[in-house]
């Protein structure tokens, strides 16, 4: 019971303009360190953006607003940017920055972004959710792979 109260308590202080949910299997928190864990099939979702993994670590300031998710194990993620691209993907870790609005995906990283039939395969990739600007980068022996859906002039009659 003492658990649920400090959940509900620290999901209330979450609260921004809009409502951010978390679920999760179990949740352990401290509060003078600023640091929730959430595990087992976590699933945060605020609007249009979601996010799911295995376990994930919220981190806040002093006014308990969170300052970065920290996503691991089995991460997938669905994002909108402020300019209304719609992003899908994997990674093996996801790293949320929500001041600066700006996702950090390392490992296997697999991004689409749906609206444009644009893919993005790499090892990490940086998608800034409020310009609309990625950055990938390869590993020392796997180039990143950028795959473009792009129409013949012929195909569009």
């Amino acid at each position: 019971m003492k658990y649920l109260l400090v959940l509900t308590l620290f999901l209330q202080t979450l609260l921004f303009s809009q409502e951010l949910k978390i679920k999760a299997d179990e949740f352990r928190g401290d509060q003078k360190k600023g640091i929730s864990v959430f595990t087992g099939h976590v699933r945060i979702k605020k609007v249009n953006d979601e996010l799911n993994a295995s376990q994930v670590t919220v981190y806040t300031d002093k006014n308990n607003k969170p300052t970065k998710f920290v996503a691991v194990g089995n991460a997938s993620f669905v994002i909108k940017t402020v300019e209304g691209a719609n992003y899908r993907g994997v990674a093996q870790k996801v790293v949320y920055l929500p001041l600066k609005k700006e996702y950090h995906f390392f490992g296997n990283v697999h991004l689409q972004q749906l609206n444009e039939k644009k893919e993005i395969f790499g090892d990490e990739v940086i998608l800034q959710a409020i310009s609309g600007k990625a950055y990938a980068k390869g590993v020392a022996k796997e180039p990143v792979i950028m795959i473009f859906d792009i129409k013949d002039e012929k195909e569009k009659k």
